[in-house]
């Protein structure tokens, strides 16, 4: 019988070299824009690294006990360069899960960030590297580890479910997931929504924009006063 919430699953899926690069230069609020809203991840999972930090890379998940980080060494060593190790911690910060140690065994394997719903601690160390980090919040007290806990499925963080294998944007406006079987479409969408605002950004320099919908639009809402 199968340990339910105690395994190890393979991925079957990951993006192409190709496909992940093009995500280098797009920004975390086209991703939303072109996705309806619907895949960002909460802001109360903040950046703990120096700013400027680009963070791209595939889900590697990791849903583990609050507290507990057993699996999430283990994910570290199953890792593959440009994997973003995203753990699902319940969102509980009394212990936490990664530390200095574990920031630099990730390094070692050339991992491209951490997620954690969960804290963090060692502080210093991360917010005076460019390693991507983003987490819920920060504690002294170290984790446990005995486990249980599940690596490549999915999981929820900060409200939005991710799969093994999504692509995982992260800049200074926060953390969008794109979801593998989406992320041709939405490149396409991206880049379009690039040049529209690029020509906004022209007409608004050479004085020609157009601000009328506003006021269209204040009048289809029903506002008095114009």
């Amino acid at each position: 019988m199968p340990n339910l919430g105690f395994r190890i699953l393979q991925r079957t899926e990951r993006p192409s070299p190709t496909l992940l690069h093009q995500f280098q230069d797009v920004v975390t609020p086209h991703i939303s824009d072109n996705l309806n809203r619907m895949h960002a991840i909460c802001s109360e999972l903040r950046p703990y690294h120096q700013a400027g930090s680009k963070l791209v890379g595939v889900a590697l998940t990791v849903k583990t006990r609050p507290g507990d980080n057993l699996m999430v060494h283990k994910a570290i060593d199953l890792a593959e360069p440009g994997d973003v190790i995203v753990v699902d911690a319940g969102g509980d910060t009394t212990n936490s899960i990664v530390g200095e140690i574990m920031l630099r065994l990730a390094q070692k394997k050339e991992v491209a960030g951490f997620i954690i719903d969960g804290a963090i601690r060692d502080t210093v160390a991360f917010t005076n590297d460019t390693f991507p980090v983003y987490a819920r919040g920060i504690t002294h007290r170290g984790p446990y580890k005995d486990g249980p806990g599940e690596i490549n499925v999915p999981v929820s963080i900060g409200g939005m479910i991710v799969e093994p294998g999504d692509i995982i944007v992260g800049d200074e406006d926060g953390l969008a997931i794109v979801p593998l079987r989406d992320a041709e479409d939405l490149l396409q969408l991206i880049r379009e929504q690039q040049v529209r605002e690029q020509l906004i950004l022209q007409s608004i320099e050479d004085g020609t924009v157009n601000r009328d919908w506003v006021d269209q639009t204040l009048k289809q809402k029903g506002c008095e006063g114009l």
